[in-house]
């Protein structure tokens, strides 16, 4: 059973044509990264699939008890969120957010979910710190878990380790991969940290601004396209 499909989309940004007749397929517990060089309309793609723009061309299409708010999302850090004046508990609780509707407050369930994330991620200890005194490491780790207070079974990533030291970079991409494989969440993360993202990724989607290509991680490297990106980001 698939969890999001592109069908010929095409996305335009500032008048021009950033992604065209772009198809591909994520099948529930897929982990794809997206790559690719600036302005191949990486972010405008991830965009698309959160339902923040609208394709100029062709459809997406979310899978069977899925919906656009039942889609995890973790953006790029930025200089506000890491100054956000709230407590890592407030943070991750605001993932419930979507599903609460009209509804004033929290229930006992949201909560239990909450705590529950917490737990799954391993930053249950830091509950009543503030986010703004956290580490880069410990912060991706409270909106992933804020991520999936949302998430049903779906999670989107832009860039999350933009920022991290190499060892919270590696410590992050093993926790994607727990996700994925032990709590069969579906990953798709847009990432320019190239080498773990292939070490972790099952599948591989690079845009350029005249093709692009989408199949499974091995092969994308046995491909002449992967050969050549590796090649240009050794340079």
């Amino acid at each position: 059973m698939f969890c999001l499909q592109c069908d010929r989309v095409s996305f335009s940004y500032e008048n021009q044509v950033v992604v065209s007749d772009l198809s591909f397929t994520v099948e529930e517990g897929d982990y794809l990264c997206i790559i690719g060089e600036n302005g191949t309309g990486k972010s405008t793609l991830m965009k698309g699939m959160l339902g923040l723009k609208k394709p100029s061309a062709g459809k997406i299409v979310l899978g069977e008890g899925i919906k656009q708010t039942q889609i995890g999302y973790v953006p790029q850090q930025t200089l506000a969120q890491r100054d956000f004046p709230a407590s890592v508990w407030e943070v991750v609780l605001s993932g419930c957010l979507s599903s609460r509707g009209l509804r004033p407050g929290f229930s006992g369930k949201e909560k239990q979910t909450a705590a529950e994330k917490l737990e799954i991620l391993g930053i249950a200890d830091l509950k009543h710190k503030s986010f703004k005194d956290l580490s880069g490491g410990q912060r991706q780790r409270v909106l992933l878990a804020r991520s999936l207070c949302a998430a049903k079974k779906l999670i989107l990533l832009d860039e999350p380790t933009t920022g991290l030291d190499p060892v919270a970079t590696e410590d992050f991409y093993h926790l994607l991969l727990k996700l994925n494989k032990k709590h069969q969440i579906t990953v798709i993360m847009v990432s320019h940290a190239i080498r773990e993202a292939f070490a972790h990724a099952d599948h591989i989607l690079q845009l350029s601004q005249d093709k692009y290509f989408y199949g499974t991680t091995q092969e994308y490297l046995d491909s002449e396209e992967g050969k050549r990106f590796f090649k240009r980001c050794e340079l």
